[in-house]
């Protein structure tokens, strides 16, 4: 609203949260970093590096990007990296761990350390091994869920992997009917919702999604009539409730793509934006918008920096490598 308390009109609210004009957009981007992206492009080559990047990275890592997708995705495609012998995650940290489970014998690189995770830091293996202890004398048919939003360590001493995209599927093929979900109490509220078996949630959330509120998703539906709001499942119960469609940002991708609605209110990260701006140009997408400060940390510069240098590299225990490999697996097993 106004300081007023007066709600803003179709037009002004268009202006404060719809993306772009696409073209404009891209020109611009592309004129500021084509000199930078074509070095990136160059080392690749000498480095027979691959790049990732995850949907909510900046519009200009896509340019470099060798594949863009969400966590279930990009863990697939870690898997298939064919004779690349370098691989930098353009993401956070949890994600460049995840590659390096997957490529054991591959370099991983991570263009910035400080690009953590909030959520990731809200579970540490010390306490999900007391809790499992504790839930454990209590359930015996126990099994642990973590989201692949925690650390490698945590995946090791976890039965299965899942992302927001594959929770549901998980738990529903996970042999025992109570489950700890860690550590998204969010996501682990949204698969209760939608299962028969005793969800365990351990209280962390991811500070972006969760302070979205349902006036800001309220008033944006009032004003664009017919809008679609999709909405990620990390997201609150509250929001969920409001959402035409709850779905991973990849999934968001593919709504948009195929439906006939020309409106959309995205949930999410607003990076998530700036690809649905580039693939889906036809349409309209206003953002919920939230930034991860920890995904803008990674930037060309720094992606330059990390091939041309090979700095950052990601090393983990053989203990921790086996044991997050196993979960990961189960997760691309029980998941589709």
């Amino acid at each position: 609203m106004f300081s007023n308390g007066t709600l803003p009109d179709a037009r002004e609210l268009e202006r404060r949260f719809a993306v772009l004009d696409p073209e404009a957009y891209n020109r611009a981007a592309c004129e500021r970093y084509a000199g930078l992206i074509a070095e990136i492009e160059q080392l690749k080559r000498e480095r027979r590096a691959l790049i990732l990047a995850h949907n909510y990275q900046r519009p200009e890592i896509f340019e470099v990007a060798d594949f863009v997708g969400d966590s279930l995705e990009l863990a697939r495609r870690a898997r298939e990296t064919g004779n690349a012998e370098v691989i930098v995650f353009c993401g956070v940290h949890f994600m460049a761990e995840t590659a390096k489970v997957l490529n054991p014998e591959r370099t991983v690189l991570l263009p910035d350390l400080h690009a953590g995770c909030s959520l990731a830091d809200s579970v540490t293996a010390e306490a999900l091994a007391d809790r499992k202890a504790e839930l454990g004398a209590l359930y015996p048919d126990l099994k642990v869920v973590c989201y692949v939003n925690c650390t490698a360590d945590v995946k090791a001493i976890s039965d299965a992997c899942c992302t927001s995209a594959n929770a549901l599927k998980v738990v529903e093929a996970i042999d025992s009917q109570h489950v700890l979900f860690v550590p998204d109490r969010n996501l682990a509220d949204y698969v209760q919702s939608h299962t028969r078996k005793t969800i365990l949630s351990w209280d962390g959330n991811c500070y972006v999604h969760h302070q979205i509120t349902p006036s800001e998703i309220g008033r944006v539906k009032s004003a664009v009539p017919g809008i679609q709001v999709l909405a990620h499942p990390e997201c609150r119960k509250d929001v969920l409730a409001l959402a035409d469609a709850v779905l991973s940002t990849s999934a968001m991708v593919r709504y948009a793509q195929q439906s006939d609605a020309d409106k959309f209110l995205v949930v999410t990260e607003c990076g998530l934006s700036d690809r649905l701006l580039t693939e889906v140009p036809t349409k309209r997408f206003f953002k919920a918008c939230k930034l991860c400060r920890f995904m803008k940390m990674i930037t060309l510069e720094g992606t330059r920096d990390a091939l041309r240098d090979l700095r950052y590299e990601i090393t983990l225990p053989a203990g921790v490598l086996a044991g997050a490999r196993q979960a990961l697996e189960r997760m691309l097993e029980l998941g589709g």
